[in-house]
């Protein structure tokens, strides 16, 4: 299993030089040595001394790991977090900061936020009478899971107490994937009583009518020249990506429901359906097949790991006709989905 998503090259400079040094300052004041830290990541002093540096992936990564094993405390996390102010994040704060409303900050934080962190994706949506940021840790290096998603969710909270103060704590609620940890009442002074451990996601929600709420900080003339350094950010970075790849990522992050087609996913992307189609044809691939390849992977997924009948397994795949999804699956694997299932249930079928 690899341990970063297939997009990721862990051994290029993506990481901006300055949340290492905030890291280790920080781990410095809880008594660590901030030498030993530089040491298990392979880094330099020097850096660390301009904060448009670069360190690269696997260095953050082994910093992190040196961070949590110098600075001996459980909570250190959510301390790493509430110490990355929105300034820290440059254009990607101020571009969002300088939005006229909370939804529109969030959707150009949704946009931009990987230009900052790189191994995560953030998604918004609403449901029910919620609006919900969801966070997911595209890589499967589990002994920083947890601390990954405290210093986004806490860094995130800091954010918005700033700008409101505890008005979104007010009918909000923040579920985490990961059981309760024995620090557990730092969690609950940052975001209050509605904490909820072992949810499966990683959420913060609050009650959509706030979404309309203006910024105190919105200035346009701020926004646009901001976005346009977070623009030219992302061109970078995905200028290391192939286009295969991230049209791959992008459909793969619909978690159910009916994949975006292609002049959705051009558009996401910030261009037009006939160069994406022409992107994808220079790497030898058609978006149709990217499509089916997601389908076919959740199908078998969710035909031997669930309970779930035929019919719900094409809905969720966004097939509005199960015999559709039937007839896909008998060109995937040459069996209906009913008979895929019971050889992957049978003993001769388990691996």
């Amino acid at each position: 299993m690899s341990t970063y998503p297939s997009e990721l090259k862990p051994d290029l400079p993506l990481i901006k030089a300055h949340y290492a040094e905030i890291l280790c300052q920080l781990v410095e004041e809880k008594g660590g040595n901030r030498s030993a830290m530089l040491a298990a990541a392979n880094l330099r002093p020097a850096a660390l001394g301009h904060p448009d540096n670069l360190i690269t992936v696997d260095q953050f990564v082994a910093l992190n790991r040196a961070a949590l094993k110098l600075g001996g405390v459980p909570a250190l996390g959510l301390e790493y977090g509430r110490r990355l102010k929105f300034t820290t994040h440059g254009a990607l704060s101020q571009a969002a900061v300088s939005s006229d409303t909370v939804e529109e900050g969030l959707r150009v934080l949704i946009k931009y936020f990987r230009v900052r962190f790189i191994y995560m994706d953030l998604t918004f949506f609403i449901e029910g009478n919620d609006a919900v940021l969801e966070l997911q840790i595209q890589h499967d290096l589990m002994d920083l899971h947890a601390f990954n998603v405290e210093v986004v969710l806490a860094s995130i909270m800091d954010v918005n107490l700033l700008l409101f103060g505890t008005r979104l704590l007010d009918g909000g609620e923040c579920r985490l994937s990961y059981p309760q940890p024995d620090h557990h009442e730092a969690y609950r002074a940052l975001f209050g009583e509605t904490v909820r451990f072992s949810q499966g996601v990683n959420q913060l929600r609050f009650r959509k009518e706030f979404l309309t709420l203006p910024l105190a900080l919105s200035n346009p003339v701020t926004r646009r020249v901001a976005e346009e350094q977070c623009e030219r950010e992302r061109q970078r970075l995905e200028a290391l990506v192939s286009t295969v790849e991230r049209v791959q990522r992008l459909l793969e992050s619909v978690q159910s429901g009916r994949l975006p087609g292609l002049e959705e996913v051009a558009e996401r992307l910030g261009v037009s359906a006939r160069t994406l189609r022409r992107q994808l044809s220079a790497e030898g691939m058609k978006f149709l097949a990217l499509q089916d390849g997601v389908r076919h992977e959740r199908a078998q997924q969710m035909l031997a790991g669930s309970d779930m009948s035929i019919d719900d397994i094409a809905f969720r795949l966004g097939y509005s006709d199960p015999s559709n999804f039937g007839r896909a699956f008998r060109k995937w694997e040459g069996m209906s989905p009913t008979a895929y299932r019971t050889s992957r249930q049978s003993p001769s079928g388990a691996e």
